[in-house]
């Protein structure tokens, strides 16, 4: 409250709200370009463009924490420091290439308020054109920044866990099966284009069997015409759980014209960040979407990237504001979604792992359901050794091994399939060796 003395009288006035400094920067930019450059070709004299680059990046500084708010962007390089710590140890311990992240994830890591910069670039510059004016700039500028930089946190947090788990899992024995470079992939970009959807990563448990993860799936498949995108329609907009995971070594869940698409998942794993996360609510549209011709589809995408996906996603943009408004949604607390990923997909058993504590009221109904809680984990290692104990239970299949022959051992492996498939015409590489491992132990 601001409070002026005007002789012995007092008035009160509202409060002024103070101007953000990134207001104040930008209007020290604008001064700059009116003088040394109104015609907005950014070409400004050295010593100008130095002053000039120093003020842009603090206008973009300043508005990511205006536009954070309370968040403050300190908690993700805490965040980062412990996925990196948990990764090289992992690294380590399995003595592997490295860990694959998604291009997204791996800026943010690197670097997280320069990921933001990124995130706001063309609209600072449409800013300081004039293209659109500071109103404008904080309707588009601010959800970018705050949608990047909750999803980021969400995706590290879900990594984190599911490395840590497969940490817990390698100090019992466990090594990697595929793929076969033997890296972590933690993204899913481009694996299905072969119309398949392959794991991120299969586990071989000595003396148990394999364990399969499929991250964020079921995902779109490649298709090419209408009839294709309607058969696989409903990879595009299934329910999608943050992490499926198979007894077996299972490389390909797609089952088209089952509903659901894919093949029943024996574990769910579904992991919360926010402290509030039950609070929260969602509008459900993917399931609830008709399916687009291979026309239609198409002429969204020459429309542009993010106005294709517009339906699949189910996100209100002006260019696709009448189809949306045609399609059927529900508003679900987050919770509630948990509940309907474990009825959707029947999978033998669910998990939820929280960073915060889940209040009684809550933990009971996800409970009720038949999903098992392990909360207030935060960063904490050793509570995740729960949900590794229970994921040695389910690895399972057939052992196999994978051997890599060269030179001579393969040359007598292609001599024999040769003069055995003359024998035995449907006769596989599998069964030559086998005769042969039979031969010699008889010879013995």
């Amino acid at each position: 409250m601001k409070t002026i003395i005007q002789g012995k009288e007092q008035i009160s006035q509202a409060t002024i709200p103070e101007i953000p400094e990134w207001k104040i920067i930008y209007k020290r930019l604008i001064a700059i370009l009116d003088h040394y450059d109104p015609k907005r070709t950014f070409k400004l004299r050295e010593r100008e463009a130095k002053i000039f680059k120093e003020l842009e990046q603090k206008l973009k500084d300043t508005f990511i924490d205006y536009a954070l708010g309370q968040i403050k962007i300190e908690i993700a390089y805490k965040w980062i420091s412990q996925f990196n710590k948990t990764a090289k140890e992992l690294i380590e311990l399995l003595k592997i290439p490295g860990i694959l992240l998604s291009k997204e994830l791996r800026s943010f890591i690197e670097d997280p308020r320069n990921h933001l910069r990124k995130k706001i670039f063309i609209y600072t510059h449409d800013l300081l054109r004039g293209r659109i004016d500071l109103d404008e700039y904080e309707k588009r500028a601010g959800p970018a920044v705050r949608t990047s930089f909750r999803t980021n946190l969400r995706t590290l947090y879900q990594d984190w866990v599911l490395i840590t788990t497969i940490k817990h899992l390698a100090k019992r024995g466990a090594f990697i099966a595929y793929p076969e470079h033997k890296y972590i992939s933690l993204e899913r970009l481009g694996k299905q284009k072969t119309g398949t959807i392959p794991p991120n990563l299969v586990l071989y448990l000595e003396g148990k069997g394999y364990l399969s993860f499929f991250i964020e799936a079921p995902r779109p498949i490649g298709w090419e015409d209408t009839s294709d995108l309607q058969r696989t329609w409903k990879l595009y907009t299934a329910l999608r759980p943050d992490v499926l995971i198979y007894t077996g070594k299972v490389l390909n869940i797609v089952r088209i014209g089952q509903d659901p698409p894919i093949l029943r998942p024996n574990i769910i794993l579904e992991c919360k960040e926010l402290e509030d996360w039950y609070l929260r609510v969602r509008d459900l549209k993917g399931p609830f979407t008709k399916p687009l011709t291979a026309e239609e589809w198409r002429s969204k995408w020459i429309q542009g990237l993010w106005t294709g996906l517009a339906d699949v996603l189910g996100v209100t943009r002006t260019e696709v504001q009448e189809t949306i408004e045609s399609r059927k949604a529900i508003r679900l607390k987050e919770y509630q979604i948990v509940t309907l990923y474990k009825s959707f997909y029947n999978p033998d058993t669910m998990i939820l792992v929280s960073r915060s504590k889940i209040p009684e009221s809550i933990r009971k109904d996800i409970e009720y359901h038949g999903i098992r809680i392990i909360d207030d984990v935060g960063f904490n290692e050793e509570k995740i050794r729960e949900l590794a104990d229970l994921l040695e239970q389910y690895a399972g299949g057939e052992e196999s091994i994978t051997i890599e022959l060269t030179g001579e051992t393969m040359k007598l492996l292609k001599q024999a399939y040769t003069k055995l498939k003359q024998q035995y015409k449907d006769i596989t590489i599998q069964e030559v060796i086998k005769k042969a491992l039979e031969k010699l132990i008889e010879e013995q």
